[in-house]
Parts: C-alpha cells; structure tokens; sequence
C-alpha cells in the first residue's frame, strides 16, 4: 500500500471513529441444489427461517439474542416482523441493549426482505425517552434479505450508512461504549455474526428446535 494511500485511509477511519463519516457492508452466503424443485422447496423454508427473529436467538455458538417487539412496546411471542415492530438485540458480553425498528418488508415470488434501522427503546417511551439505544446512527439500515435464482439461495444482510452513534445529542451517556461496540464489529465480531446468519438462511447449518 502506498504512504499516500496508507494516509487515505487512517483519515479515513478517523472521520469514521469521531461519527463523521459511514460504511456500508454487505454479508452474503449461498447454497446450490440439485435442480429448481428442491430449490424451491428450501426456499420456502428460507422465508420461514427469515422472518422467525427470535429463533435467530438460537444460531449455534456465540450469538447475539433477538427479540421482536410491536409497535406499543410489547413482547411477540411469536408471529412474523411488521412494519413499526422493533426489534431488541443483545450483543454477547456486558454491552447495553440495541433496538431497532423496522422500516420496510417485501415478498415476491422469489425474494423476501425486511430492513430496520436503529430506533429508540420502545418500552421506555413513557418515560419520555428519544435518544437512540443503539451503536449505530438512526440514519444506518440493515436489511435481511434472500432470493431464489434457478437451483441457487442467496441470503444477504446489507448494511449501509453505518456510521457510530457517538455525537453527544443522539448517543446520550453511551457515546464512549457505542464507539467500542462499533469498531469491534467492524473488526470481525459483525461478520462472524452475520455470516453465520446468512449461513443458516441458505441451510447452510441448522438450529436445534427445543
């Protein structure tokens, strides 16, 4: 790498650091099967496996936990993510909670996605709570994403606009640790996560049902 280049780039990561500056990610797995019939087949199980958040709970290893929310702040049991449900997700380690609501769903024949973005804690909202309990800024997306093309499953998590929640007004007393959180899941701790997600998406590995 040249010093001018090198240069780039820690100027970069520093406009980045300080909340000045986004990244966009994208995480992706894929799994081929012997013909369309058994592709599709699996992808109906794909959207099933998509759209159950809080089993994601259970990907094998270290994992992040997943809880979906309604719109009033309540518990889902069990059910399907809609739009204005929220989402709250435990990092593993003694970090603070992260919400995020979502923002948009679409079914076609042979793609499905939802994408959320970081939101508020709904259930502190009587309290008068608005800061954002989450590492990123509201204005980063996520979007869980799979489609069927011939006897091919693709499942991606994109994530654009990622910049850290680390200016004083949206971040609150979490400025330090969202930075923490932040670069850490850059450095690797993000993609192991999603990666294992995209895996499981395509059938790639499997969850032990209770």
């Amino acid at each position: 790498m040249g010093i001018k280049k090198w240069i780039r780039k820690i100027k970069g990561e520093k406009e980045v650091i300080e909340g000045e500056a986004t990244k966009d990610r994208t995480y992706s797995s894929e799994n081929r099967f012997v013909n369309r019939s058994k592709a599709a087949k699996e992808y109906d199980r794909s959207v099933e496996k998509l759209f159950n958040v809080n089993l994601w709970s259970k990907l094998p290893g270290v994992s992040s936990t997943f809880q979906l929310y309604n719109i009033w702040g309540e518990e889902k049991k069990s059910g399907k993510p809609e739009v204005n449900d929220y989402i709250k997700i435990l990092l593993p380690g003694p970090v603070p909670e992260n919400w995020v609501i979502v923002t948009d769903i679409k079914e076609e024949e042979n793609s499905a996605e939802f994408t959320v973005s970081p939101s508020e804690d709904p259930t502190e909202r009587e309290k008068g709570q608005k800061e954002i309990e989450h590492f990123f800024i509201d204005e980063a997306t996520s979007t869980f994403r799979i489609e069927r093309k011939d006897n091919i499953i693709h499942a991606y998590e994109i994530g654009k606009n990622e910049g850290i929640n680390n200016q004083v007004a949206e971040a609150g007393k979490r400025k330090i640790i969202n930075t923490i959180i932040a670069e850490g899941g850059w450095a690797g701790v993000q993609k192991f996560q999603w990666e294992k997600l995209t895996d499981y998406l395509v059938h790639k590995i499997e969850i032990e049902v209770d």
